[in-house]
């Protein structure tokens, strides 16, 4: 019977310990699980930052005085939005 607990606590602390490490990951912070279907103004965009190559979809994410949103980063105007943003930041 002792022994039954001892190895019932074995396994209850094993099982703790996995849920802290997992949960302590060292994953990225953030990515984009869909793509906004429209485009957003130039001239309402602050910055931009490309997401995490640890992120299961490639994801440009514009960043606007009121929010974030994710954009396709294959797709023609965003790339074009790309070099506009950096050309004016330099």
């Amino acid at each position: 019977m002792k022994t039954g607990r001892i190895l019932l606590l074995c396994i209850l602390a094993a099982a703790l310990v996995s849920m802290v490490v997992c949960q302590s990951g060292d994953g990225p912070d953030e990515c984009c699980f869909s793509y906004s279907p429209r485009r957003i103004k130039k001239d309402l965009i602050k910055s931009y930052y490309v997401t995490d190559e640890r992120c299961t979809k490639p994801g440009i994410i514009l960043v606007t005085e009121n929010s974030r949103t994710c954009v396709d980063p294959n797709q023609s105007w965003v790339k074009g939005l790309r070099n506009y943003l950096n050309k004016k930041t330099l």
